[in-house]
């Protein structure tokens, strides 16, 4: 026969939603009895809990929300590959402050260096942080801010993009881009400057991104914007996977020529 002080107990979790404190009831009230808790603390410890549950499965949620296309963490990046890095800016961007002033984040260089891991990364940190993140290459954002407008939904689409705290948009100038997708992309940056961060890898330097828009003056309205508040992280060093390759020997080291 199950107390009736536990079954009203359980009706009023239930009721007022905290379901982790009644999956746990058992252990928690074993807990209580066996440290000899006083009800100041185990009241914080029941509290602690629930708050700690919630907060793990809001965070899962946002995980799944950002899309990220790889399971990447910046404490799984081999930063002895990439010396050039500014390894002070990352910490500083670790933090997530830059997401308090809607400060963008931009990554620059070549392929293979490992700008994406970095972004993912970024995002993990940012959501970790209680902040919501969206994940998606360039090419992809296009197309679908393209298929928007021509639907008659496109400030539906540019509502959807803008509402993340952090807007991660992976590999811009990878694939050239028509000069109506470029033009969109501006809408987009318009419509989150200031009030959302984001963050872009690209292989292109920023001198040649009037060629990534398909329109100079576009690209230049893009990045007045951009850098207006922003941290640029620009690595020099040669592919993260090709020096994987090479170490293992799949693939020769390159002569020097003298």
């Amino acid at each position: 026969m199950v107390e009736p002080r536990m079954e009203r107990l359980e009706r009023h979790l239930n009721r007022l939603r905290l379901g982790s404190t009644k999956t746990r009831l058992d252990a928690l009230l074993e807990t209580g009895a066996k440290a000899e808790l006083s009800f100041l603390d185990f009241l914080d410890l029941v509290v602690s809990e629930e708050v700690a549950a919630k907060d793990a499965r809001r965070a899962r949620l946002r995980i799944q929300m950002a899309k990220f296309p790889l399971n990447r963490r910046l404490e799984d990046y081999d930063f002895s590959l990439q010396p050039s890095l500014d390894r002070r800016l990352l910490t500083e961007l670790e933090t997530g402050r830059y997401l308090v002033n809607a400060t963008n984040v931009l990554l620059l260089g070549p392929p293979g260096v490992g700008k994406t891991h970095l972004a993912i990364g970024l995002g993990h940190k940012a959501i970790e942080q209680g902040y919501s993140c969206r994940f998606i290459t360039a090419s992809d954002l296009a197309r679908q801010l393209v298929v928007a407008e021509s639907n008659g939904a496109l400030d539906d689409a540019l509502t959807h993009f803008a509402r993340p705290h952090l807007l991660i948009i992976d590999e811009l100038g990878y694939l050239p881009l028509a000069r109506q997708a470029g033009h969109l992309l501006f809408h987009l940056v318009r419509r989150r400057y200031e009030k959302g961060s984001l963050l872009l890898t690209s292989n292109q330097p920023l001198g040649a991104w009037g060629n990534v828009f398909g329109d100079p003056v576009v690209a230049t309205a893009i990045l007045d914007r951009l850098l207006h508040h922003s941290h640029v992280l620009t690595i020099k060093g040669d592919s993260y996977r090709l020096k994987e390759k090479r170490r293992a020997g799949i693939v020769p080291t390159a002569e020097v020529v003298i």
